[in-house]
């Protein structure tokens, strides 16, 4: 991938707090909702509850689509993610621990109490991008870069 689009899609990773994600509901139709996230890399992290709509479409259907978005008050500064994925409920200890402390140190007030594996009825989750768009309308309107599959745009 192009270093300096790498860091402009951590950049904005790092800038925004919500995504809106987009699972599969049992019927076909999409379901979206939003939830707060952390990121190592490209790596997204996510917990909700466990008997949620959310977490039993990704129970049946592991595809995501998701947007991420900075904060604007001006269409020429738009700039966002979308990522199309997979999504993956994390069952190993050791990585609930891992996705529980990025959550928390992106969240430090009141998400300490959410984000402990000792909370009863929370599922965390890893979503790994495949591909992945940057919209940048500091380039133009509409404007996007491509990237699949963590290769070149």
């Amino acid at each position: 991938m192009n270093p300096a689009l790498r860091d402009e899609i951590l950049a904005i990773l790092a800038g925004a707090n919500d995504m809106n994600i987009a699972t599969v509901r049992s019927d076909g139709y999409p379901h979206a909702t939003t939830v707060s996230y952390a990121n190592d890399g490209l790596i997204l992290y996510f917990g909700c509850a466990g008997v949620s709509q959310k977490a039993r479409n990704l129970a049946r259907n592991d595809k995501v689509s998701l947007t991420i978005n900075l904060p604007y008050t001006d269409w020429g500064e738009i700039r966002g993610v979308s990522m199309g994925g997979r999504a993956a409920r994390i069952s190993e200890p050791r990585e609930i621990e891992q996705a529980a402390q990025f959550l928390a140190r992106k969240f430090p007030r009141g998400v300490a109490e959410y984000a402990s594996d000792g909370m009863p009825g929370i599922a965390f989750f890893r979503v790994m991008p495949e591909v992945i768009s940057v919209l940048d309308y500091r380039k133009g309107f509409g404007h996007t870069d491509l990237v699949r599959d963590h290769g070149d745009p």
